[in-house]
């Protein structure tokens, strides 16, 4: 599983041109899980993402985590974090989990998420979305469970 996580000052999701999630301050987790992800890999990742050290403290280092800053999260499911680019010019997607996996899971990364106390907002998955993103620094971090 792989969340491509950035930093913003605000961020939304519409889908048919209707806003269907935002958040002001926090992180955008652009999700992406591939056959073979489990449970125990959203469960890491959702943890990683609530607890991980972006957000400037007053030294300005990176010692604030989502959490200690009372942010949001806006997570987006995203497969083409799993597109191979090494042959073609075509991405090839077969690391990717089927829909009928990777929903499941996407929904329990979500749910883990909301065991923290911060403001969690998604989108659509599997639906053509529109992601507004203010990347703030920029800050974009790729993690991933294994």
């Amino acid at each position: 599983m792989r969340a491509l996580v950035q930093r913003i000052t605000k961020g939304s999701v519409s889908v048919g041109g209707k806003i269907v999630g935002a958040i002001e301050q926090g992180l955008v987790i652009l999700l992406g899980i591939r056959t073979g992800d489990t449970e125990a890999d959203a469960r890491y990742l959702a943890e990683k993402c609530a607890n991980l050290r972006i957000f400037a403290d007053a030294d300005s280092k990176f010692n604030r985590s989502l959490l200690d800053v009372g942010g949001g999260a806006l997570v987006i499911s995203q497969f083409t974090l799993y597109g191979d680019t090494r042959k073609g010019r075509r991405p090839g997607f077969e690391e990717a989990a089927r829909p009928e996996i990777a929903e499941p899971l996407y929904k329990c990364f979500v749910q883990e998420l909301r065991r923290f106390p911060i403001r969690v907002a998604e989108g659509v998955f599997g639906a053509m979305m529109l992601v507004e993103i203010h990347n703030d620094g920029p800050v974009t971090l790729m993690l991933e469970s294994k």
